[in-house]
């Protein structure tokens, strides 16, 4: 079985990431991280989960999150977010990958693909994002999902009201892309 990372976007003291809607990126993140854990380690997968936004180095109360996953053993690493824009008509689901072809690729397909089609977001796609520190800084495959905009009313209602059944898509893609393997 494939060990794996979860980062919950954001931090509770640094960097609270977007609101709106009454909702904060950081809480949706850390709940829907806390209930894959809870799914993958109840079919027997080994998950580890961080929520720091210390990316830069280490501190004594903020371990660094590229660090603390490369010398986990973990095999994959799924970074949760919500996204958010300007225009409140911004909806949907998308997930980031340093670079296409590979093992994320791979993975990000699979938990793209079961979020879109369990919760109805909107496909947003798979797209490449070689400036995101957790996506370029890790050493196994890693993929940043944004879940839905905090900053869409019917999204955030997603976001706030169905954190399981977007949890259960994320570990449902995590299966799909093991058996893909």
């Amino acid at each position: 079985m494939i060990k794996i990372f979860i980062n919950p976007g954001h931090d509770m003291d640094l960097d609270p990431g977007a609101c709106a809607n009454g909702l904060r990126e950081v809480d949706i993140a850390l709940a829907i991280g806390k209930q894959v854990k809870q799914i993958m380690e109840g079919i027997g997968y080994p998950s580890e989960i961080l929520q720091s936004d210390n990316l830069n180095g280490e501190t004594p109360s903020k371990p660094n999150v590229c660090y603390t996953a490369n010398n986990s053993g973990a095999d994959i690493f799924i970074s949760i977010h919500c996204n958010s824009a300007v225009s409140t008509s911004a909806k949907g689901t998308e997930t980031l990958i340093y670079s296409a072809g590979g093992e994320a690729e791979l993975l990000a397909k699979c938990i793209q693909s079961q979020i879109v089609n369990s919760l109805g977001t909107v496909d947003r796609g798979v797209k490449e994002r070689p400036d995101l520190c957790v996506l370029r800084n890790t050493s196994m495959p890693a993929v940043l999902v944004e879940t839905a905009f905090i900053s869409n009313e019917e999204d955030a209602y997603k976001l706030q009201l169905r954190q399981y059944a977007f949890a259960s898509a994320i570990a449902r893609g995590i299966t799909d892309y093991e058996k893909l393997l």
